[in-house]
């Protein structure tokens, strides 16, 4: 990256891993540079091992005993005293990745003149890119926030914390929740520029903030495993993607569910459908946040439900490619990467019809919607599927729209269009 501009990066914080997590360690991959500002970071967390080579500047939380395990969430009104901590006034441009942590209000939004001074960024490849951003000096940074949702506990969405099943908690959640929704939309007046990671997420950000935004979605990638042919993906952008051809010995008979272990992703259906049908099931990830049906969920599930945890990204490319189908099951999933994944490997995903699914899912052509969020619904959908011929080809040919080439691009011509 030219020395001419200088980026920071501020991201919620460094736990676990997930997609939030990848668009973060993209951005700092296309600026290496740029410090990653956070609330706090866990080390030896599945995140820390992916950003650990960059610089990270957490705030003062960090030093409290157990904030990162058990407080951050119910510490949460201390967001505004956390970002106001930090200064950015010595750089050009904050990329916000923001989500949970009301991460965002960094910006110059109202108060900044409109940008003339040219300068460059240059890219992971180390070709310049154009951007009209304003130098330091003026009132404050360009901030383009990444928005991946508006916090879903603020706005009534399905989490994973799970606090509204205690009244006391559930008071205290509204009284907090009510002054952070003041807090959440005055700091979005102050971002000059949204980035959506979905459609789904661009329509939120218009009826919670009242802004408009522009949609890239967030980088999807996978390793090759060791017994597939690569095979290469021409991205929108004219690079190549690598992706993974099914081996054709590889034995196809088992449904694939992936991410954090939490309520709000549909797993108690992917159970209690793999029950009823008697299909094996193979769970990938670990708990996370402070939800409390992993218990009764791991002893509801009957012997052909398989609970891997954390897998390396070898072994989870193997699984993508080796399952008869993928399980998108999040009621209102912001974008949702880990169908991407899997069609990527060439694998078709049977998904609920809400969310983000909707713009990464083909119907009948790389997957199969069920429309009603019910176990029946899902189950007909299951059986349906069983006699649809869905071709490998088509599946990745649809995830190369959402490629690391593809991301990187609109992120620097992005910023390249800065006014």
């Amino acid at each position: 990256m030219s020395s001419s501009i200088k980026v920071a990066i501020v991201h919620d914080y460094i736990k676990e891993y997930g997609g939030a997590e990848r668009v973060v360690e993209e951005l700092h991959k296309l600026f290496p540079d740029a410090p990653i500002y956070t609330a706090f970071y866990k080390e030896g967390s599945t995140a820390y091992a992916r950003l650990k080579g960059a610089k990270i500047i957490p705030s003062w939380v960090h030093y409290i005993p157990f904030f990162a395990d058990k407080l951050h969430s119910p510490l949460r009104f201390l967001t505004p005293l956390i970002w106001a901590s930090f200064d950015f006034s010595k750089y050009d441009v904050v990329i916000s990745s923001a989500s949970w942590y009301v991460t965002k209000g960094f910006g110059s939004r109202k108060s900044t003149p409109a940008f003339s001074t040219p300068v460059s960024l240059r890219s992971q490849a180390g070709s310049l890119a154009d951007a009209s951003v304003r130098p330091s000096g003026g009132k404050g940074p360009i901030e383009i926030c990444y928005c991946h949702t508006p916090p879903r506990w603020l706005y009534g969405y399905r989490t994973s914390i799970e606090w509204q099943r205690y009244w006391p908690i559930k008071l205290y959640g509204m009284i907090v929740g009510h002054f952070l929704r003041l807090y959440d939309f005055k700091m979005a007046q102050k971002v000059d520029y949204f980035i959506a990671n979905s459609e789904e997420t661009k329509a939120r950000i218009q009826k919670f903030y009242r802004r408009d935004a522009t949609v890239i979605y967030p980088p999807v990638t996978l390793p090759t495993p060791a017994f597939s042919t690569p095979v290469s993906l021409r991205s929108q952008a004219g690079s190549l993607a690598s992706a993974s051809v099914r081996p054709s010995g590889v034995k196809r008979d088992y449904y694939l569910v992936v991410g954090r272990i939490v309520g709000s992703k549909g797993l108690d259906l992917a159970v209690e459908a793999a029950a009823k049908l008697g299909i094996k099931l193979k769970i990938v990830g670990l708990p996370a946040g402070y939800y409390t049906g992993y218990k009764s969920l791991s002893k509801k599930a009957e012997k052909n439900v398989e609970f891997l945890g954390h897998v390396r990204d070898e072994e989870l490319a193997k699984l993508y490619s080796g399952a008869k189908a993928f399980l998108a099951l999040a009621e209102d999933e912001d974008f949702g990467m880990t169908p991407v994944e899997a069609m990527l490997s060439g694998t078709p995903v049977i998904a609920y019809y809400g969310g983000g699914y909707k713009e990464s899912v083909i119907d009948e052509k790389t997957g199969l919607f069920f429309r009603e969020y019910t176990l029946d619904s899902l189950v007909d959908a299951i059986k349906k599927f069983e006699s649809l011929k869905i071709s490998s080809e088509t599946c990745r040919k649809q995830a190369q729209k959402f490629s690391s080439d593809v991301f990187d691009k609109k992120i620097l011509d992005f910023i390249k269009g800065l006014k």
